[in-house]
């Protein structure tokens, strides 16, 4: 699994040295808004949090000041700590941003020497075809964890940390929106093609058609969601 997919084990959370404990709430937490368990828009009961991981209200209230530096929860004068909701403009500026660096993680894996090229285009190749067999299953959780991993396996490629650490926070902001895209079998069966293209152009080192293509694919992935949101709200 992702980094930012992980879930600490609840029974770890109790045991563990204060120096550390702050992370492994954070960690949780994450982890609980990123699989759906705390909902956009949901109040975080701080007691509740505390009492789940067997932890005192302190851990998690640094924990809740983490995530929303990060942009994942919003704190409210006088009513709390909820989950943030994403507005169309946020999730327009988000995809923009991650275009820009999916593309250029693109571009420098495509330049990559042939064997390590090579070991990353069989990592995507694998990836591939377990997207398939999801797809095929219409197994949208596992589906969506593989094509998370195709492109967190490019962005390490690229070998820049700075690059990965701010694509990470940009993909945790956009996860429900792009879980919600990728529910879709046309979403999925466009994604299908988009990524074998993108395995070409590194198969081929061709840098700049590999960052076209990564540019065009996040693109076609936020057309995509505004379209699905579209058909939702008109009258039938």
């Amino acid at each position: 699994m992702l980094p930012w997919l992980a879930s600490t084990p609840v029974a770890v959370l109790s045991g563990v040295r204060d120096t550390s404990l702050c992370k492994l709430v954070r960690d949780e937490m994450l982890a609980l808004i990123l699989r759906g368990e705390l909902a956009p828009g949901q109040r975080i009961n701080e007691p509740d949090v505390a009492a789940r991981l067997k932890v005192s209200r302190v851990p998690v209230r640094e924990a809740l000041r983490e995530l929303e530096s990060s942009g994942l929860v919003a704190a409210r004068k006088h009513a709390g700590v909820f989950v943030r909701v994403l507005g169309a403009q946020d999730v327009a500026d988000l995809y923009e941003l991650r275009s820009l660096l999916d593309g250029h993680a693109g571009q420098r894996a495509a330049r990559l020497a042939p064997a390590p090229r090579r070991a990353l285009t069989k990592k995507l190749g694998t990836l591939l075809r377990e997207m398939k067999q999801h797809a095929r299953k219409h197994a949208v959780q596992t589906y969506y964890a593989s094509n998370l991993a195709f492109h967190w396996a490019v962005v390490e490629a690229a070998d820049n940390p700075h690059l990965a650490t701010s694509y990470r926070g940009i993909v945790q902001q956009l996860h429900l929106s792009r879980l919600k895209n990728l529910s879709q079998d046309i979403g999925m069966q466009i994604s299908l093609v988009e990524h074998e293209q993108i395995i070409a152009a590194l198969v081929d080192g061709d840098a700049p058609r590999c960052q076209a293509l990564q540019v065009a694919h996040v693109a076609d992935s936020h057309r995509r969601l505004v379209a699905l949101e579209h058909d939702e709200h008109t009258p039938r």
